[in-house]
């Protein structure tokens, strides 16, 4: 059985059992996987390699998943990649401030492996 590759998509989370399960989730599902740690680390990886979409958290050390949602959406090379942000944050106001700072997507922890591609399926062109 040969898997297309759909698209790459760069992870941002510090949690690596989250960063394991989520990466599962999509290299099952076909996609190639970038894997970040770290806000400052994504913004590296997002200019040299070219994600398709970028799959975040906000709760992060060092920058939050909204700060580096603004920084990429504010970077020419970066700015048309749809974002997802994933994170335990669950409440209306946290979805609102995402998507004011250039999130296209929003879904919450725990999530389902249908849910989390449903959203990215939801942002890509």
């Amino acid at each position: 059985m040969s898997i297309t590759l759909l698209g790459t998509i760069l992870i941002v989370e510090d949690s690596l059992s989250e960063l394991e399960l989520m990466s599962h989730y999509l290299v099952e599902s076909g996609y190639n996987v970038i894997q970040a740690t770290g806000a400052k680390e994504a913004l590296e990886k997002a200019q040299s390699q070219n994600p398709d979409v970028i799959v975040t958290d906000v709760v992060m050390p060092g920058m939050s998943g909204f700060e580096l949602c603004r920084s990429l959406k504010r970077n020419p090379v970066t700015q048309k990649v749809p974002i997802v942000i994933c994170s335990s944050k669950n409440q209306e106001i946290d979805r609102l401030w995402a998507m004011r700072q250039g999130a296209d997507a929003y879904v919450t922890k725990p999530y389902t492996r249908e849910q989390l591609l449903r959203a990215i399926k939801s942002v890509v062109i």
